[in-house]
């Protein structure tokens, strides 16, 4: 298994929250994509190394419907070369007034096995994207074409999603509540310790459903962290 392999398989297994909590222990607290959230509900966390993608307003001369013949289009190439395992992510200045793309565009990354799309800004054909079984997040549904209020220019270029700063090949993590990025340079040793914090908390869990108060057990005293470490060993025998 590759570290990339071990990283997704520790990632797929905890949660936005997990993960915001270990960054903060890192001094990272704007890591959270604001104003998006989940557009389906695939049954999987979204996760994956950013791919992005740069909008700038439109302007009605360069922004008309011709442009999307050109394969070279900014949008239609990212669609097109996407990396199987990325997550294409769409910097569109937290407007949602018109979609940053639709339908047939998501099916095509899917099919082609991209890990997801994140936008803050809007998207069409919303009562397709909520049945398909790939993670969408957005800002909102909205109906008019992208070209009315965006304007693609650059692929793979540091950008701003939803107030955070997110640079190509930084991870992506999303569930339920939302989207959380994750620095490249870190996300190994962020990932194994959100692992590890993920499988801690799902025996407090335990512990606090059989009756159990959370004083001394979350945040664990030493006694608490004895017992979890033996009740480990046996896991292990």
């Amino acid at each position: 298994m590759t570290d990339a392999d071990t990283i997704r398989r520790q990632l797929t297994a905890v949660g936005s929250a997990t993960l915001t909590t270990q960054l903060m222990k890192r001094n990272l607290k704007n890591q959270f994509i604001q104003g998006v959230r989940p557009m389906n509900q695939p049954g999987r966390n979204l996760v994956g190394p950013a791919t992005t993608l740069r909008y700038i307003p439109a302007r009605e001369d360069l922004d008309v419907m011709e442009v999307f013949e050109d394969p070279n289009h900014p949008q239609r190439k990212a669609v097109e070369t996407v990396p199987p395992g990325n997550v294409l992510v769409m910097d569109c200045r937290g407007d949602a007034s018109a979609a940053s793309a639709g339908g047939i565009l998501m099916t095509r990354m899917m099919v082609r096995g991209a890990a997801g799309l994140v936008t803050d800004g809007g998207l069409r054909d919303c009562g397709d994207i909520q049945d398909m079984d790939w993670p969408v997040y957005a800002k909102a549904p909205s109906a008019p074409a992208n070209l009315a209020k965006h304007h693609a220019v650059d692929i793979d270029v540091p950008i701003g999603c939803g107030e955070v700063p997110i640079y190509p090949g930084d991870w992506l993590v999303g569930d339920f509540d939302g989207v959380v990025v994750i620095p490249q340079e870190i996300v190994a040793e962020v990932a194994a310790d959100a692992f590890a914090q993920h499988w801690f908390e799902e025996w407090v869990m335990a512990e606090v459903k059989a009756g159990a108060s959370i004083v001394g057990l979350y945040p664990p005293n030493e006694a608490t962290r004895a017992r979890y470490a033996a009740w480990q060993q046996a896991q292990e025998k």
